[in-house]
């Protein structure tokens, strides 16, 4: 199951918030082996960015253990609302 996490940040925050993730998604690769990546909309609106992280192949539990992480780290101050997460599947091409 792949976890994508999308939230929205005020661009005189993206740098640092940028540093952040990088390490939270570092700690991701080397703890648990996961392929993680970082995107965002191509345009702002309000002077604001629309971000996703994304962590493919996760395991049971992960989500927890990452927030706890990401609260660790500080995120939150960085970042304008709520982290909004989905999962997806992938769908087998087999009949």
């Amino acid at each position: 199951m792949d976890m994508y996490i999308y939230y929205r940040v005020l661009e005189k925050n993206a740098a640092a918030l940028r540093e952040q993730v990088a390490a939270v998604q570092g700690w991701a690769s080397q703890e648990y082996g996961i392929v993680t990546g970082l995107k965002r909309r191509p345009e702002e609106k309000d002077g604001r960015q629309t971000w996703m992280e994304i962590y493919a192949s996760v395991p049971s539990g992960f989500e927890a253990t990452l927030e706890r992480v990401v609260a660790q780290a500080g995120l939150a101050a960085l970042i304008d609302g709520p982290r909004n997460t989905e999962f997806f599947v992938d769908i087998s091409t087999c009949a």
